[in-house]
Protein backbone atom coordinates (compact mmCIF):
# COMPACT_ATOMS: atom_id res chain seq x y z
CA UNK A 1 0.00 0.00 0.00
CA UNK A 2 3.03 2.57 0.83
CA UNK A 3 4.45 1.69 -2.10
CA UNK A 4 1.65 2.03 -4.34
CA UNK A 5 1.64 5.76 -2.75
CA UNK A 6 4.81 6.92 -3.76
CA UNK A 7 4.21 5.69 -7.00
CA UNK A 8 1.27 7.86 -7.34
CA UNK A 9 2.78 10.79 -5.20
CA UNK A 10 5.88 10.44 -7.58
CA UNK A 11 4.76 9.58 -11.18
CA UNK A 12 7.21 8.71 -13.78
CA UNK A 13 7.46 11.01 -16.58
CA UNK A 14 7.08 9.01 -20.36
CA UNK A 15 10.27 8.71 -21.80
CA UNK A 16 10.02 10.43 -25.60
CA UNK A 17 10.83 8.03 -28.36
CA UNK A 18 13.83 7.33 -30.04
CA UNK A 19 12.77 9.22 -32.81
CA UNK A 20 12.08 12.66 -31.41
CA UNK A 21 15.38 12.70 -30.35
CA UNK A 22 17.39 11.30 -33.53
CA UNK A 23 17.22 15.10 -34.69
CA UNK A 24 18.90 16.51 -32.38
CA UNK A 25 22.19 14.62 -32.87
CA UNK A 26 23.64 16.52 -35.75
CA UNK A 27 23.01 20.03 -34.48
CA UNK A 28 24.43 18.91 -30.82
CA UNK A 29 27.57 17.55 -32.80
CA UNK A 30 28.17 21.07 -34.88
CA UNK A 31 26.94 23.13 -31.63
CA UNK A 32 29.75 21.52 -29.87
CA UNK A 33 32.49 21.55 -32.10
CA UNK A 34 32.05 24.70 -33.11
CA UNK A 35 31.90 26.16 -29.24
CA UNK A 36 35.37 23.94 -28.52
CA UNK A 37 37.08 25.40 -31.39
CA UNK A 38 35.80 29.28 -30.66
CA UNK A 39 37.19 28.37 -26.93
CA UNK A 40 39.95 27.03 -28.58
CA UNK A 41 40.77 30.04 -30.77
CA UNK A 42 40.26 32.63 -28.48
CA UNK A 43 42.38 31.65 -25.76
CA UNK A 44 45.52 30.80 -28.42
CA UNK A 45 44.98 34.69 -29.11
CA UNK A 46 45.05 35.36 -25.64
CA UNK A 47 48.12 33.97 -25.40
CA UNK A 48 50.29 34.64 -27.82
CA UNK A 49 49.04 37.85 -27.02
CA UNK A 50 50.37 37.69 -23.32
CA UNK A 51 53.60 36.41 -24.14
CA UNK A 52 53.82 39.40 -26.35
CA UNK A 53 52.89 42.00 -23.67
CA UNK A 54 54.32 40.12 -20.23
CA UNK A 55 57.69 38.84 -22.29
CA UNK A 56 58.68 39.89 -25.94
CA UNK A 57 57.87 43.84 -25.05
CA UNK A 58 59.32 44.16 -21.64
CA UNK A 59 62.59 42.22 -22.48
CA UNK A 60 62.09 44.73 -25.82
CA UNK A 61 62.29 47.66 -23.30
CA UNK A 62 64.42 46.39 -20.61
CA UNK A 63 62.14 46.20 -18.00
CA UNK A 64 61.37 43.48 -15.69
CA UNK A 65 58.85 41.09 -16.68
CA UNK A 66 56.68 41.38 -13.56
CA UNK A 67 58.17 44.41 -12.05
CA UNK A 68 55.95 46.52 -10.22
CA UNK A 69 55.97 49.60 -12.58
CA UNK A 70 55.37 47.28 -15.25
CA UNK A 71 52.19 45.37 -13.50
CA UNK A 72 50.96 49.21 -13.17
CA UNK A 73 51.31 50.16 -17.04
CA UNK A 74 50.13 46.79 -18.26
CA UNK A 75 46.98 46.14 -15.70
CA UNK A 76 46.30 50.20 -16.32
CA UNK A 77 46.59 49.93 -20.48
CA UNK A 78 44.64 46.54 -20.17
CA UNK A 79 41.69 48.79 -19.08
CA UNK A 80 42.21 51.28 -21.11
CA UNK A 81 41.99 48.71 -23.97
CA UNK A 82 39.03 47.19 -22.82
CA UNK A 83 37.51 50.13 -22.11
CA UNK A 84 37.53 52.02 -25.67
CA UNK A 85 36.10 48.42 -27.05
CA UNK A 86 33.19 49.00 -24.26
CA UNK A 87 32.87 52.42 -25.55
CA UNK A 88 33.11 52.45 -28.99
CA UNK A 89 32.73 49.04 -30.68
CA UNK A 90 29.27 48.54 -31.45
CA UNK A 91 26.90 46.49 -28.82
CA UNK A 92 29.07 47.71 -26.03
CA UNK A 93 30.61 44.11 -25.17
CA UNK A 94 27.40 43.18 -23.91
CA UNK A 95 25.61 44.08 -20.66
CA UNK A 96 27.30 44.92 -16.94
CA UNK A 97 29.64 41.43 -16.58
CA UNK A 98 28.70 41.57 -13.04
CA UNK A 99 24.78 40.48 -13.80
CA UNK A 100 26.19 37.69 -16.33
CA UNK A 101 26.68 33.90 -14.48
CA UNK A 102 26.88 30.51 -16.24
CA UNK A 103 23.40 30.53 -17.64
CA UNK A 104 22.74 31.26 -21.00
CA UNK A 105 22.08 34.79 -22.42
CA UNK A 106 21.39 35.31 -25.73
CA UNK A 107 22.96 38.24 -27.32
CA UNK A 108 22.33 39.97 -30.70
CA UNK A 109 24.85 39.18 -33.47
CA UNK A 110 26.21 42.47 -33.84
CA UNK A 111 27.59 42.45 -29.58
CA UNK A 112 29.54 38.99 -29.96
CA UNK A 113 32.62 40.65 -32.00
CA UNK A 114 33.36 43.46 -29.13
CA UNK A 115 33.03 40.80 -26.79
CA UNK A 116 34.99 38.33 -28.22
CA UNK A 117 37.43 41.13 -28.09
CA UNK A 118 37.25 42.70 -24.85
CA UNK A 119 37.35 38.66 -23.43
CA UNK A 120 41.08 38.35 -25.61
CA UNK A 121 42.49 41.54 -24.03
CA UNK A 122 41.19 40.63 -20.61
CA UNK A 123 42.85 37.42 -20.65
CA UNK A 124 45.98 38.82 -22.08
CA UNK A 125 46.56 41.41 -19.79
CA UNK A 126 46.07 39.80 -16.32
CA UNK A 127 42.64 41.02 -14.66
CA UNK A 128 41.65 37.66 -11.99
CA UNK A 129 38.85 36.73 -14.14
CA UNK A 130 38.17 33.39 -16.53
CA UNK A 131 36.56 32.83 -20.14
CA UNK A 132 33.90 31.15 -18.77
CA UNK A 133 30.74 33.46 -18.82
CA UNK A 134 31.80 35.93 -21.97
CA UNK A 135 32.71 32.68 -24.09
CA UNK A 136 29.20 31.31 -22.90
CA UNK A 137 27.19 34.15 -23.98
CA UNK A 138 28.78 34.28 -27.73
CA UNK A 139 28.59 30.50 -27.95
CA UNK A 140 25.04 31.18 -27.27
CA UNK A 141 24.47 34.07 -29.23
CA UNK A 142 26.19 32.71 -32.53
CA UNK A 143 23.97 29.16 -31.92
CA UNK A 144 21.02 31.01 -31.93
CA UNK A 145 21.70 33.30 -34.73
CA UNK A 146 23.10 30.16 -36.94
CA UNK A 147 20.62 27.74 -35.73
CA UNK A 148 17.74 30.02 -36.52
CA UNK A 149 19.23 29.83 -40.21
CA UNK A 150 20.28 26.64 -41.03
CA UNK A 151 17.41 24.78 -38.93
CA UNK A 152 14.46 26.76 -38.36
CA UNK A 153 12.08 24.37 -37.48
CA UNK A 154 13.96 23.59 -34.28
CA UNK A 155 12.62 25.07 -30.94
CA UNK A 156 14.65 28.31 -30.53
CA UNK A 157 14.93 27.41 -27.20
CA UNK A 158 17.03 24.58 -27.95
CA UNK A 159 20.28 26.53 -29.10
CA UNK A 160 21.02 28.24 -25.62
CA UNK A 161 20.94 25.37 -24.02
CA UNK A 162 22.92 23.01 -26.43
CA UNK A 163 25.78 26.21 -26.40
CA UNK A 164 25.68 26.63 -22.77
CA UNK A 165 26.76 23.02 -22.03
CA UNK A 166 29.22 22.39 -25.43
CA UNK A 167 30.91 26.01 -23.42
CA UNK A 168 31.22 23.99 -20.29
CA UNK A 169 32.36 20.48 -21.47
CA UNK A 170 35.18 22.04 -23.84
CA UNK A 171 35.77 24.77 -20.73
CA UNK A 172 36.16 21.64 -18.10
CA UNK A 173 37.79 19.01 -20.72
CA UNK A 174 34.13 16.73 -19.62
CA UNK A 175 30.65 16.78 -20.17
CA UNK A 176 29.84 16.13 -16.75
CA UNK A 177 30.21 19.49 -15.49
CA UNK A 178 27.47 20.72 -18.49
CA UNK A 179 25.29 17.82 -16.95
CA UNK A 180 25.86 18.76 -13.68
CA UNK A 181 25.36 22.22 -14.18
CA UNK A 182 22.09 21.64 -16.38
CA UNK A 183 20.31 19.46 -13.87
CA UNK A 184 20.98 21.75 -11.25
CA UNK A 185 19.52 24.29 -13.68
CA UNK A 186 16.01 21.87 -14.56
CA UNK A 187 15.67 20.67 -10.41
CA UNK A 188 11.95 22.44 -9.92
CA UNK A 189 10.85 22.89 -13.62
CA UNK A 190 8.32 21.68 -15.28
CA UNK A 191 9.58 18.64 -17.55
CA UNK A 192 8.27 17.59 -20.86
CA UNK A 193 9.85 13.29 -20.47
CA UNK A 194 12.14 11.80 -18.41
CA UNK A 195 15.73 13.68 -17.89
CA UNK A 196 17.94 12.08 -19.29
CA UNK A 197 15.33 13.11 -22.50
CA UNK A 198 15.97 16.93 -22.04
CA UNK A 199 19.39 16.08 -20.96
CA UNK A 200 20.28 14.04 -24.23
CA UNK A 201 21.11 17.01 -26.45
CA UNK A 202 22.71 18.94 -24.23
CA UNK A 203 25.16 15.74 -22.90
CA UNK A 204 25.86 15.23 -26.17
CA UNK A 205 26.89 18.48 -27.71
CA UNK A 206 29.00 19.09 -24.13
CA UNK A 207 30.92 15.54 -25.10
CA UNK A 208 31.87 16.96 -28.30
CA UNK A 209 32.75 19.92 -27.07
CA UNK A 210 35.16 18.34 -24.46
CA UNK A 211 36.48 15.75 -26.81
CA UNK A 212 37.26 18.23 -29.53
CA UNK A 213 39.16 20.22 -26.80
CA UNK A 214 41.06 17.02 -25.80
CA UNK A 215 41.89 16.07 -29.27
CA UNK A 216 43.50 19.39 -29.94
CA UNK A 217 44.77 20.98 -26.24
CA UNK A 218 44.63 18.07 -24.10
CA UNK A 219 43.48 20.38 -21.18
CA UNK A 220 43.62 18.53 -17.60
CA UNK A 221 42.67 20.39 -14.28
CA UNK A 222 44.60 17.28 -12.17
CA UNK A 223 47.28 20.20 -10.24
CA UNK A 224 49.32 16.56 -9.90
CA UNK A 225 49.15 17.38 -5.67
CA UNK A 226 50.28 13.89 -3.87
CA UNK A 227 48.03 11.10 -3.42
CA UNK A 228 45.80 10.85 -1.41
CA UNK A 229 45.40 7.55 0.37
CA UNK A 230 42.82 6.13 2.99
CA UNK A 231 40.71 8.35 4.77
CA UNK A 232 41.64 9.25 7.81
CA UNK A 233 39.86 10.96 10.88
CA UNK A 234 41.99 13.77 10.76
CA UNK A 235 41.28 14.21 7.08
CA UNK A 236 37.39 14.56 7.87
CA UNK A 237 38.00 17.07 10.39
CA UNK A 238 40.16 19.27 8.21
CA UNK A 239 37.73 19.17 5.45
CA UNK A 240 35.48 20.08 7.90
CA UNK A 241 36.77 22.92 9.05
CA UNK A 242 38.65 24.24 6.13
CA UNK A 243 35.34 24.18 3.51
CA UNK A 244 33.01 26.50 5.58
CA UNK A 245 35.62 28.87 6.79
CA UNK A 246 36.63 29.38 2.81
CA UNK A 247 32.90 30.01 2.37
CA UNK A 248 33.32 32.75 5.17
CA UNK A 249 35.96 34.20 3.72
CA UNK A 250 34.17 33.98 -0.26
CA UNK A 251 31.01 35.34 1.46
CA UNK A 252 32.72 38.60 2.69
CA UNK A 253 33.82 39.60 -0.98
CA UNK A 254 30.13 38.33 -1.88
CA UNK A 255 29.17 40.99 0.66
CA UNK A 256 31.23 43.82 -0.60
CA UNK A 257 30.82 42.96 -4.06
CA UNK A 258 27.50 45.30 -4.53
CA UNK A 259 29.54 48.18 -2.95
CA UNK A 260 32.58 47.78 -4.98
CA UNK A 261 30.16 47.70 -7.94
CA UNK A 262 28.48 50.70 -6.86
CA UNK A 263 31.78 52.59 -6.36
CA UNK A 264 32.67 51.85 -9.99
CA UNK A 265 29.67 52.34 -11.30
CA UNK A 266 29.43 56.09 -9.93
CA UNK A 267 32.82 56.66 -11.77
CA UNK A 268 30.14 57.33 -14.90
CA UNK A 269 32.06 56.11 -17.95
CA UNK A 270 33.99 52.86 -18.84
CA UNK A 271 37.09 55.07 -20.11
CA UNK A 272 37.19 55.85 -16.63
CA UNK A 273 35.79 52.93 -14.39
CA UNK A 274 38.22 50.55 -16.33
CA UNK A 275 41.63 52.06 -16.61
CA UNK A 276 40.73 53.27 -12.67
CA UNK A 277 39.70 49.28 -11.94
CA UNK A 278 42.81 48.22 -13.76
CA UNK A 279 45.36 50.48 -11.77
CA UNK A 280 44.07 49.10 -8.81
CA UNK A 281 44.55 45.73 -10.00
CA UNK A 282 48.23 46.90 -10.67
CA UNK A 283 48.70 47.35 -7.07
CA UNK A 284 47.27 44.40 -5.52
CA UNK A 285 49.61 42.56 -8.10
CA UNK A 286 52.69 44.36 -6.61
CA UNK A 287 50.99 43.72 -3.46
CA UNK A 288 50.46 39.45 -3.86
CA UNK A 289 52.81 38.81 -6.63
CA UNK A 290 52.99 37.52 -10.47
CA UNK A 291 51.16 34.67 -9.32
CA UNK A 292 47.63 36.58 -8.55
CA UNK A 293 47.58 37.68 -11.95
CA UNK A 294 45.74 36.47 -14.98
CA UNK A 295 42.49 33.65 -14.31
CA UNK A 296 44.62 31.47 -12.14
CA UNK A 297 44.98 28.32 -13.15
CA UNK A 298 48.05 28.40 -14.77
CA UNK A 299 49.23 29.56 -11.64
CA UNK A 300 47.36 27.53 -9.26
CA UNK A 301 49.38 24.86 -11.18
CA UNK A 302 52.73 26.33 -9.61
CA UNK A 303 51.58 26.47 -6.06
CA UNK A 304 50.39 22.57 -6.65
CA UNK A 305 53.83 21.35 -7.92
CA UNK A 306 55.73 22.93 -4.48
CA UNK A 307 53.39 22.80 -1.46
CA UNK A 308 56.39 23.90 0.44
CA UNK A 309 57.44 26.37 -1.29
CA UNK A 310 55.63 29.29 0.58
CA UNK A 311 54.98 29.93 3.97
CA UNK A 312 51.73 30.59 5.68
CA UNK A 313 51.94 33.87 5.40
CA UNK A 314 52.60 34.16 2.10
CA UNK A 315 49.67 31.84 0.81
CA UNK A 316 47.24 33.67 3.38
CA UNK A 317 48.36 37.25 1.28
CA UNK A 318 47.89 35.61 -1.72
CA UNK A 319 44.53 34.07 -0.70
CA UNK A 320 42.93 37.61 0.49
CA UNK A 321 45.01 39.56 -2.66
CA UNK A 322 43.54 37.44 -5.37
CA UNK A 323 40.45 37.44 -3.83
CA UNK A 324 40.26 41.56 -3.75
CA UNK A 325 41.37 41.45 -7.26
CA UNK A 326 38.14 38.93 -8.30
CA UNK A 327 36.17 41.26 -6.61
CA UNK A 328 37.59 44.61 -8.79
CA UNK A 329 37.53 43.01 -11.67
CA UNK A 330 34.56 41.70 -11.48
CA UNK A 331 33.24 45.23 -10.40
CA UNK A 332 34.42 47.46 -13.03
CA UNK A 333 33.72 46.31 -16.26
CA UNK A 334 36.35 43.87 -17.17
CA UNK A 335 34.49 41.22 -19.66
CA UNK A 336 35.26 37.44 -17.80
CA UNK A 337 33.96 34.74 -15.32
CA UNK A 338 34.60 33.88 -11.52
CA UNK A 339 34.85 30.46 -11.35
CA UNK A 340 38.41 29.98 -12.30
CA UNK A 341 40.08 33.06 -9.93
CA UNK A 342 37.91 31.10 -6.99
CA UNK A 343 39.84 27.75 -7.45
CA UNK A 344 43.24 29.55 -7.05
CA UNK A 345 42.06 31.70 -4.11
CA UNK A 346 40.44 28.05 -2.58
CA UNK A 347 43.98 26.65 -3.47
CA UNK A 348 45.96 29.01 -1.95
CA UNK A 349 43.54 28.82 1.32
CA UNK A 350 43.57 24.47 1.36
CA UNK A 351 47.44 25.40 0.79
CA UNK A 352 47.88 28.28 3.86
CA UNK A 353 45.74 25.50 6.38
CA UNK A 354 48.82 22.95 5.29
CA UNK A 355 51.18 25.37 6.35
CA UNK A 356 49.60 26.18 9.81
CA UNK A 357 48.96 22.38 9.92
CA UNK A 358 51.05 20.40 8.91
CA UNK A 359 48.95 16.77 9.60
CA UNK A 360 45.90 18.85 6.78
CA UNK A 361 47.42 16.79 3.68
CA UNK A 362 47.78 19.22 0.88
CA UNK A 363 44.83 17.47 -1.50
CA UNK A 364 42.43 17.46 1.32
CA UNK A 365 43.27 21.36 2.17
CA UNK A 366 43.24 22.64 -1.81
CA UNK A 367 39.94 20.67 -2.17
CA UNK A 368 38.18 21.75 0.74
CA UNK A 369 39.24 25.03 -0.22
CA UNK A 370 37.89 25.07 -3.35
CA UNK A 371 34.44 23.47 -2.40
CA UNK A 372 34.24 26.01 0.09
CA UNK A 373 34.67 29.31 -2.23
CA UNK A 374 33.16 28.17 -5.26
CA UNK A 375 29.91 27.66 -2.95
CA UNK A 376 29.89 30.93 -1.51
CA UNK A 377 31.06 32.21 -5.00
CA UNK A 378 28.43 30.80 -7.09
CA UNK A 379 25.74 28.58 -4.80
CA UNK A 380 25.93 26.17 -7.42
CA UNK A 381 26.45 22.84 -5.41
CA UNK A 382 27.09 20.09 -7.68
CA UNK A 383 29.79 22.58 -10.03
CA UNK A 384 31.83 22.86 -6.68
CA UNK A 385 31.77 19.69 -5.89
CA UNK A 386 32.62 18.81 -9.43
CA UNK A 387 35.71 21.26 -9.50
CA UNK A 388 37.17 20.58 -6.37
CA UNK A 389 36.65 16.96 -7.12
CA UNK A 390 38.84 17.30 -10.18
CA UNK A 391 41.96 18.96 -8.58
CA UNK A 392 42.78 16.01 -6.79
CA UNK A 393 43.00 12.44 -8.55
CA UNK A 394 41.85 10.31 -5.69
CA UNK A 395 37.93 8.83 -5.79
CA UNK A 396 38.39 8.82 -1.52
CA UNK A 397 38.08 12.23 -1.81
CA UNK A 398 34.43 12.86 -3.10
CA UNK A 399 33.35 11.06 0.02
CA UNK A 400 35.18 13.94 2.43
CA UNK A 401 33.62 16.84 0.50
CA UNK A 402 30.27 15.70 0.39
CA UNK A 403 30.48 15.62 3.94
CA UNK A 404 32.21 18.84 3.65
CA UNK A 405 30.09 20.72 1.53
CA UNK A 406 27.04 20.37 4.06
CA UNK A 407 28.24 22.89 6.85
CA UNK A 408 29.19 24.85 3.94
CA UNK A 409 26.11 24.66 1.79
CA UNK A 410 24.04 25.47 5.82
CA UNK A 411 26.33 28.82 5.55
CA UNK A 412 25.63 30.17 2.05
CA UNK A 413 22.24 29.30 1.33
CA UNK A 414 19.86 32.02 1.11
CA UNK A 415 22.56 33.95 0.90
CA UNK A 416 23.92 36.36 -2.05
CA UNK A 417 26.11 34.97 -4.67
CA UNK A 418 28.56 37.46 -6.68
CA UNK A 419 26.28 38.17 -9.50
CA UNK A 420 23.87 41.14 -9.64
CA UNK A 421 21.08 42.13 -10.76
CA UNK A 422 20.98 45.04 -13.32
CA UNK A 423 19.94 47.58 -11.09
CA UNK A 424 23.20 46.57 -9.04
CA UNK A 425 21.26 44.75 -6.29
CA UNK A 426 22.74 41.36 -4.89
CA UNK A 427 21.34 38.01 -6.32
CA UNK A 428 20.33 35.22 -4.21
Amino acid sequence: MAQDTAQQALPTPPSAPARALLPLILPSLAVGVGSSLLFLLVSSLADRLQHVLWTDLPDALGVGRYSVPWMLVMLTATGVAVGLVVWKVPGHAGPDPATLGLEAVALPPAVLPGLVLATALMLAGGPSLGPENPLIAVNVGLALWLGRLAMPRLPGSLWPALADAATLGALFGTPVAAALVISEALAGKPLKGALWDNLFGPLLAAAAGAMTTDLLARPTLDLGLPALGRTRWPDVLAALVIAPTAALLGMCAVRAFPYVHGAFRRLGHPMVALPAGGLVLGLLGALGGQLTLFKGLDQVAVLAKDPEGWSAGQFAVMTVVKLAALTVAASCGFRGGRIFPSVFIGSAFGLCAHALVPAVQPSVGVAAGVLGMLLAVTRQGWVSLFTAAVLVASPSIIVLLCVASLPAWLLVTGRPRMQLRADGTALR
